[in-house]
Parts: C-alpha cells; sequence; structure tokens
C-alpha cells in the first residue's frame, strides 16, 4: 500500500509517496524578502504544482492510478495556501476513487521523526515557524507540557533576521552569524512556568546595537536557554528515555547540541530526523496518511483547519 502526500501549510508546495519506504519528496519553495504572503505564496504553490507533482512522480517510478490513497496537510496553516494542497487532494481522490486522509500538519513532523528516528515513546520538543511546542503521548493524545504564549520561535528569529537586514528564511544566516561570535549580551529571556514567550525578546534584540555576529549569538543563546530549561523539565517530570527535536528550526546545529547534552545528563537518547525531513516536506504528509490508512482512516470532508492544535488529534495508529 502506498500513500502520496501534499505539502502546503505555509511557504513550502510538496509532494512525497510513501510506501513503507520514501518514495518520493519533491518540493518548491516560496521566497519572499518580507515573510509569507498568503495570496503570493498560494499563487506560487497553484504555478508550481503540476511541475512539483511530475518531479514525485518520476523520482518514484509511479503513476498517478498506482496511488492507493491522497493525503494533504489540513492545517495548521495559512488558510490560501492549505487550501491549494486540499483541493488538488481531492480532486485526485475523486477522480481515481481512492481515499482521502486529512493530515496534521505539527502531527507529521512527530511521526516522521518517530519513524526514520526509531523512537518509542520520545518527549518531543517541535519548534517551527508558526509553533514552538513540547509534548508526550498520553492516552491516545500528544499531550502539550509547554509551549509559547505568543509566537513560534521559527517566527521570532525571521522577524529578529529582518531587522538586521536578513531575508526570509532567516534562520541559516542567523545561526551561520551567531558562530562567529562568543559576545554575549544579556537580553529578556521569558520563561512562566513550563511556557516560553518571545516577543519580549525579539522587541529588545531589534533595539539592541551590537555588531550583527554578536546580536545573533546573544538571541539564540537567550532563545534557545529559554527552551532547554522548559525541555529539561517537562523531561524531569515524564521520565522518557528519548528527547526527540523536530520541525524547521530543528537543523540548526546550536539548538541540536544544547539538547543533547541536557538529554545526556538525564540518560536520555537524544534524536533529530535528517534536515530533509525537519523542514516542511510532503513525505511527511505521505507517511503520516499512510499510517493513518493503515488504520482505518478516510474521510470526505477536506474543509482546512488554520487553527488545529496538535492536541486535538486522536492518535489510534
Amino acid at each position: 500500500m502506498n500513500c502520496l502526500g501534499l505539502e502546503s501549510t505555509a511557504h513550502t508546495f510538496g509532494v512525497g509517496i510513501f510506501d513503507g519506504t520514501p518514495r518520493a519528496n519533491a518540493k518548491a519553495l516560496y521566497r519572499s524578502s518580507g515573510g509569507i504572503h498568503p495570496r503570493e505564496a498560494s499563487q506560487f504553490m497553484t504555478e508550481n504544482a503540476a511541475g512539483i507533482m511530475d518531479k514525485a512522480l518520476a523520482d518514484s517510478g509511479m503513476k498517478l492510478d498506482e496511488i492507493d490513497c491522497f493525503s494533504f496537510a489540513q492545517g495548521p496553516g495559512l488558510g490560501p495556501c492549505l487550501r491549494v494542497g486540499a483541493a488538488i487532494a481531492k480532486t485526485l481522490s475523486e477522480y481515481y476513487s481512492k481515499p482521502l486522509i486529512g493530515v496534521n500538519h505539527c502531527v507529521a513532523h512527530i511521526e516522521v521523526g518517530k519513524w526514520f528516528g526509531k523512537a518509542e515513546d520520545p518527549l518531543v520538543v517541535y519548534v517551527s515557524g508558526a509553533n514552538t511546542q513540547i509534548l508526550g503521548l498520553n492516552g491516545g493524545k500528544y499531550r502539550v507540557y509547554g509551549e509559547t504564549l505568543d509566537i513560534g520561535l521559527g517566527n521570532a528569529i525571521d522577524v529578529f533576521g529582518r531587522s538586521i537586514g536578513l531575508s526570509f528564511p532567516a534562520g541559516p544566516e542567523v545561526e551561520k552569524l551567531a558562530a562567529q561570535s562568543t559576545e554575549y549580551t544579556a537580553l529578556p529571556y521569558s520563561v512562566k512556568g513550563m511556557d516560553l514567550a518571545f516577543a519580549g525578546l525579539v522587541t529588545a534584540a531589534t533595539k539592541t546595537r551590537l555588531p550583527p555576529a554578536a546580536l545573533c549569538h546573544s538571541f539564540q543563546e537567550t532563545a534557545f536557554g529559554m527552551l532547554v530549561e522548559v525541555s529539561e523539565r517537562a523531561l524531569a517530570h515524564t521520565k522518557k528515555k528519548e528527547l526527540m527535536l523536530v520541525g524547521g528550526v530543528a537543523q540548526n546545529k546550536r539548538l541540536c547540541a544544547m539538547l543533547s547534552q541536557m538529554a545526556g545528563e538525564h540518560g536520555a537518547r537524544f534524536l533529530v530526523p535528517a534536515n530533509e525531513y525537519n523542514a516542511d516536506n510532503a513525505l511527511m504528509i505521505a507517511l503520516t496518511g499512510w499510517l493513518m490508512h493503515k488504520a482505518g482512516h478516510k474521510q470526505d470532508d477536506y474543509k482546512t483547519n488554520q487553527k488545529w492544535r496538535t492536541d486535538e488529534v486522536d492518535i489510534d495508529w
């Protein structure tokens, strides 16, 4: 059995195919000097959809009529972008009379990490543009132990990066600049019990006058220190033996190093997927759709949900 997945939540349009192993993971990335403009991003996706679909099918050596089910990122995300993937998936499902599966984008980040890391029961640190959560599976749902109270860590990095003249996405360049300095200047450190707030850090950083490398280093160390503190508290509480980092910001090597050290101090195995599967991609949608279809999921509804939380999904696979 195989599943074709479509990713279109924000800046990435992707087509992935999974049949127990990765068969294809093609994508195109919308770029802008001023963040994501939903209408422009959705137009970019519409214009590139056919080419990305053709590439995924060519990479897999398959044809559309050989696909057993179609899955799509149903939410959370930007409405105009979500609707592009949903409409394509619904059309293909009806044309080929194959099952349709709506996938939660956040859960897909977790599931692809668990699959490739062969994780059993990890504490999950999920950090992306719009999302920052510390989660664990309990009672058939991913329970949130802590999360951002305002903006996601990825968005915080992008807004800060834009303020010092970096293009979107700013994460890779901020990481590169931060590695060039060891100078640290104190910035607002906002941990509220098990939750975090990044907006004050961003505001202060944009008003602080330092060389770019020193400012990036200070920003990263502060933001990541907050995340590690809350993650450590959750790990100590749950006593889990695996700590898994997923999401777009998981590509940052400094964050990986900090969490790996913390996990080691608690006797936990640290896991992080390959960058290809941490960045938004369609293979994670195909893999999660494949798992859901095997568990008996099917639906006719392709209505998107821009605010679909991770802890609202029943995990029965």
